[in-house]
């Protein structure tokens, strides 16, 4: 595998310069930090990404206010204790993105919070706890356990709450591909991403990068060079 700073020379030149490039990596992330997160803005963060899954995520932004609202301002434990009629009537609600399956997520999504929480005294302890080398088994894991949450999704959660995750775009897939990682052009399988966060481990400890940083600036690295203005918009404080 190449020298990580050639693939990152080849990101800053596209976007235009070393300094462009790096105010384009966001904060370095605190897994630690992530301990403090109260159970109910880590459901809150599951479901909004949970539905923004497939959707405009803009349009489930401005939304948000209403969700919130709509559902208790995500309480498990509230949560928990509504009855069937409560969120068949969330079916109808015009607050929210009416999707029944998606509703319904957030009902066992409270329900697996509250069994995590319990267990190791807050999800974001829990969450805090697990090895950043690990981000894999921590996918499997709420892949498992959660709803919804496989795939992308639990990725962009772990960036959300500030979990130092990578996201494998199709950008930064054929990055690593080109890299001459020997994986397939969508990785989903087990193998493959052991490949990927053993090459992510490997950069991160030769770098003292964060993983999300290693992460953007493979997807930056390749692919269709979006501006750094079209980048800013579109992510945001994440990515």
């Amino acid at each position: 595998m190449p020298d990580f700073a050639k693939i990152r020379a080849r990101a800053a030149k596209r976007k235009g310069g070393e300094a462009e490039l790096s105010s384009l990596l966001g904060p370095a992330p605190d897994n630690a930090a992530v301990a403090d997160i109260t159970d109910d803005r880590i459901l809150s963060t599951i479901a909004e990404r949970v539905f923004a899954a497939g959707f405009v995520w803009r349009v489930i932004e401005q939304k948000w206010p209403g969700f919130e609202e709509a559902f208790l301002h995500f309480e498990p434990k509230r949560l928990l204790f509504q009855p069937d009629d409560f969120w068949h009537d969330l079916t109808a609600d015009k607050r929210i993105v009416r999707n029944p399956q998606k509703i319904k997520s957030v009902r066992d999504n409270a329900a697996f919070v509250e069994r995590v929480s319990k267990e190791h005294g807050g999800f974001g302890k829990f969450l805090a706890n697990w090895p950043a080398g690990d981000q894999v088994g921590l996918m499997a894991y709420l892949g498992k356990h959660g709803s919804r949450l496989g795939g992308n999704t639990g990725q962009y959660l772990l960036r959300w709450l500030g979990w130092d995750a990578f996201v494998i775009s199709g950008d930064m897939a054929a990055a690593l591909r080109d890299a001459g990682l020997d994986i397939a052009e969508s990785p989903t399988s087990k193998k493959d991403l052991d490949k990927i966060q053993v090459q992510i481990n490997t950069w991160a400890a030769e770098t003292g990068l964060p993983r999300r940083h290693i992460s953007r600036i493979l997807a930056m690295s390749i692919g269709e060079n979006n501006s750094p203005e079209s980048l800013r918009e579109y992510m945001g404080d994440q990515d």
